[in-house]
């Protein structure tokens, strides 16, 4: 949770602008930053602004402003101020390659689509680890509450709806279903659950989110 709150992300007690202050150190020795010092330096300084302003609140002018490199390098290595979000806050997922994806699908697939990229997803804890974080913050912080709400609204509701496939209330509807399923079977562990198949969640969930957006 802290990891994601903290200055720039980082633990108690350790300066909030490493990355960067690598990389100017490195310049003061008469070395250029290479490829992956620059890297880490944009993101620690991304991750700070996103805490601090928020997801709106933030542009890659700004970051690149705070790291000290110019905005076409930011372009460069993450391509978006949304692909910065996924790599600074180690989203699991990439909304601009996922949500194409889902939305590929027929329509009526598509609520089982949804319900195995959840799956799929939480199933890897080291994807899961950084939702819970994020979960964790939103529910105590309002800064945290306010960043995960702009990003999810900006990177997959606006997007989803300007597609045509659903409403912002339906995909809301659907996410919030498998959120709260997502709960009980990997945080609280409740059986049967926790240890039924991907295909009984699949055969079990799925109608209800078709339902939500047909």
């Amino acid at each position: 949770m802290a990891g994601h709150l903290g200055r720039g992300g980082h633990p108690p007690g350790r300066p909030v602008t490493d990355g960067a202050r690598a990389g100017r150190t490195a310049s003061a020795r008469g070395r250029r930053p290479g490829p992956t010092e620059t890297r880490e330096a944009i993101l620690a300084e991304a991750r700070e602004m996103f805490a601090d302003k928020g997801y709106d609140g933030t542009s890659l002018r700004a970051i690149a402003r705070a790291a000290g490199v110019d905005p076409a390098l930011v372009h460069h290595f993450f391509g978006t101020k949304e692909g910065v979000f996924v790599e600074a806050m180690r989203f699991p997922v990439d909304p601009a390659v996922v949500l194409p994806h889902l939305l590929s699908q027929p329509h009526e697939r598509l609520g089982e689509s949804i319900v195995r990229t959840f799956l799929q997803v939480w199933d890897d804890p080291d994807r899961r680890a950084p939702i819970l974080a994020m979960l964790r913050s939103a529910m105590t912080n309002e800064r945290a509450a306010a960043m995960m709400r702009e990003f999810v609204t900006s990177a997959l509701l606006v997007r989803a709806e300007a597609a045509g496939a659903v409403s912002r209330l339906s995909i809301q509807a659907a996410v919030g279903q498998m959120i709260g399923v997502m709960i009980l079977r990997y945080v609280l562990l409740v059986e049967p659950m926790a240890s039924a198949s991907e295909d009984e969640l699949v055969a079990l969930v799925a109608p209800t989110l078709q339902r939500y957006l047909d």
